[in-house]
């Protein structure tokens, strides 16, 4: 048995049956979100990515094996994820080199060149920076994307653990972490000299493959499986750590993350996480009923 979790804004009743005569499947709504369970072909999912292109709204297939409530941790990715930022890209303004530092930024978030080579590189055009520029971003530039404190609060309630994960600036992730009450966080630690950014980095580098053991490390401490995580991230640099979770969420993703992730999130905001996990909130908005 399977389910197709839809969501989203453009969700309607007429759409949700519309889908469910395509899969051969019932449909089963909710508050929120409609779920269509049956025998699904599997051959018809595997068109799972054509079909998202006929519905202005998300689709994702998850077994019936997935529990929910056994998730007892939460890992976010943090720019473009739980922020609707790139945090080195705002810092870079102050520079002059944004332009110069967002393409770098993009071509590792789309996997076209490592990580690494990418943060060395855009770390180096922010040398001289004062860091006050990191204070000034933060408090006037950062904001959490649309759905971030519900998803907190929600999972939260369930106890399940929340950690924020970058491989941008230690000094946003504590600061976030702190404000959120988040349980765990891990980012990069820039040098700075004389209250001015030096352009080279304290530590290894936060990339792929530290995200994913941070992930394992963090199950380990909590003495749980990496089956009872889940993962959510934008970036080519969150892969492994999707792939090692028990449900890896594309978050607005590049291609080549929606690509392998288990489940995608292209038209809700964090809040959709929730209709994956078929978590309810007093709040919820009702899926429209078309005249």
């Amino acid at each position: 048995m399977t389910k197709v979790i839809l969501q989203g804004p453009g969700l309607t009743h007429d759409h949700a049956r519309l889908l469910a005569r395509q899969l051969g499947g019932r449909v089963e709504p909710d508050n929120e979100f409609c779920l269509i369970r049956g025998n699904l072909s599997v051959d018809r999912l595997g068109e799972l990515t054509q079909i998202r292109q006929q519905y202005p709204f998300d689709i994702n297939v998850l077994s019936e094996d997935f529990d929910a409530a056994s998730m007892r941790l939460l890992v976010t990715d943090m720019d473009s994820t739980l922020v609707a930022i790139e945090s080195i890209d705002e810092v870079a303004r102050y520079a002059g080199v944004r332009e110069q530092v967002s393409r770098v930024t993009e071509a590792a978030m789309s996997g076209e060149i490592s990580f690494a080579q990418s943060f060395t590189e855009r770390l180096g055009l922010l040398a001289g920076i004062p860091t006050t520029a990191l204070d000034e971003v933060y408090e006037k530039r950062l904001r959490l994307n649309p759905g971030a404190l519900r998803m907190i609060e929600t999972v939260r309630s369930r106890a399940i653990k929340v950690a924020l994960v970058s491989g941008g600036f230690n000094y946003f992730a504590a600061r976030l972490a702190k404000d959120l009450s988040l349980d765990y966080y891990l980012a990069n630690e820039p040098e700075t000299a004389n209250h001015h950014l030096t352009g080279r980095v304290l530590g290894n580098i936060v990339g792929a493959e530290t995200k994913a053991a941070f992930l394992g490390r963090l199950c380990q401490e909590l003495n749980i499986s990496t089956c009872q995580s889940i993962a959510v991230g934008d970036g080519a640099n969150d892969l492994k750590m999707l792939a090692t979770s028990g449900l890896g969420i594309a978050y607005h993703a590049r291609p080549v993350v929606q690509n392998q992730a288990d489940a995608v999130i292209n038209y809700c905001g964090l809040e959709g996480v929730l209709g994956l996990l078929g978590f309810h909130a007093n709040q919820a908005r009702r899926v429209r009923r078309t005249p």
